[in-house]
């Protein structure tokens, strides 16, 4: 960061929720931040994927919640460019739909700050179309209007013109943030002589896998979302693209739709998680409950042992981490590979044996039971131990089952702690 220089910001549309829907660019464009301003729709995997040193501000607007203002926010944006950062504006779906984008924009415009904008995919077409509803039917739609049913905090009522809208039957009409008016917005459609029974759904959580569709008509939809509790975010769709629902839906045949999953491993051992939950229909919360830092064990690594050439030592891993920091730092201290020669490997599980993988190492022993306590138990009676050297190479808070149960059998253990 600089503060001699003014930064830029980046509008960057984030998606409708599913994190996969952000575009490329603004992927690209977010990972060169210097600080994040975030939305309360952005998915929480964007924002906790990103490195340590990105500092991040969430701004959401929530109902009855203390937030952000518009003003403070662009305020903000200002303030942090200023400074000389780049700065990523995260705004949940697309900055210009209905997402008060322009506004930020023009004030900072206004202020000498460089922008760019970077589109994204917006709710209103996205919702439906994961709940199998195109917004446009080359029989039943040629036309979409978008409105929001939320009128702004300037405005005691909506300017949207429904007595005119309530015309356009044979189109679709997607209406962002009208849960809280869809009585309102309905009894305007129908004395602006919209039929009673004209097709009408509600998408809520659209593209999470917790998403919901109700199907109803337009008399009854205030009456079916109050049944089933539809609460925000959620998309209103009127028109006749909603009769080819029932051959076009693919969501919910998913088998983990409608579970959240809490992931707490940390996010860059996580990715891989997140990609394979979500594809089999879960709604990821990627919360990090532990942070990994490496940890360099001069004492250890002063005391690591030449192999007995008429007995192999022994190499312990318990974690991915441990496989990663030890062969950073076993090339940075010993430099030759002919040294791993005559070690014999054991790793706790499947995943610390995929970490020796990527280095072309295939471990010698994996437990039944993949625990420190199974993996302590079950190497002592794997071979003989006595006289044996066994580097236990672990963290700080490692348990001590694995060398207690060694030097029990007689070997020569050295702890090398090569992360915290």
């Amino acid at each position: 960061m600089s503060e001699t220089s003014t930064g830029i910001v980046y509008l960057l549309g984030a998606g409708p929720g599913d994190p996969e829907l952000i575009t490329m660019k603004a992927k690209r464009l977010l990972a060169t931040a210097d600080v994040v301003v975030y939305d309360n729709l952005v998915a929480d995997e964007l924002v906790i994927t990103l490195p340590g040193s990105v500092e991040r501000y969430y701004v959401g607007k929530r109902p009855g919640a203390v937030c952000y203002s518009q003003e403070d926010i662009n305020a903000l944006l200002v303030r942090l460019a200023k400074e000389g950062n780049t700065v990523a504006r995260l705004k949940g779906a697309d900055p210009f739909i209905f997402g008060r984008g322009g506004e930020e924009a023009r004030f900072l415009k206004e202020h000498g700050i460089p922008f760019v904008v970077v589109p994204g995919v917006t709710a209103g077409i996205a919702a439906p179309a994961y709940a199998g509803i195109p917004c446009t039917d080359r029989q039943r739609a040629s036309y979409v209007i978008f409105a929001t049913g939320h009128p702004s905090r300037d405005k005691s009522i909506s300017s949207v013109p429904w007595e005119w809208v309530g015309r356009a039957t044979d189109g679709t009409v997607v209406i962002y943030m009208g849960v809280s008016q869809v009585e309102k917005i309905m009894a305007a459609l129908l004395k602006a002589g919209m039929p009673e029974d004209h097709p009408a759904a509600v998408v809520e959580r659209g593209t999470y896998p917790t998403q919901r569709l109700v199907k109803s008509t337009v008399s009854e939809l205030p009456r079916a979302m109050k049944r089933e509790q539809i609460k925000a975010p959620a998309i209103i769709i009127l028109g006749h693209v909603i009769e080819v629902q029932p051959w076009l839906h693919w969501w919910d045949n998913l088998p983990l739709l409608g579970k959240r999953v809490l992931v707490t491993r940390p996010t860059h051992q996580s990715l891989e998680m997140y990609q394979q939950l979500r594809e089999l229909g879960a709604e990821v919360m990627p919360y990090p409950t532990i942070a990994i830092d490496e940890f360099l064990d001069e004492r250890g690594w002063s005391s690591f042992p030449d192999p007995d050439l008429q007995k192999p030592a022994w190499l312990v891993f318990t974690s991915e981490n441990g496989v990663n920091f030890f062969m950073k730092q076993f090339f940075e201290h010993i430099d030759d590979v002919r040294r791993l020669a005559r070690f014999r490997l054991a790793a706790i599980g499947t995943g610390t044996m995929r970490a020796l993988e990527q280095y072309h190492l295939t471990p010698d022993f994996v437990p039944t039971t993949q625990t420190g306590k199974a993996l302590a138990e079950e190497l002592v009676k794997h071979a003989d131990f006595k006289g044996v050297n066994v580097v236990r190479i672990r963290g700080n808070l490692a348990y001590s089952h694995v060398e207690d149960a060694l030097r029990e059998v007689g070997a020569r253990v050295t702890l090398l702690t090569v992360y915290n």
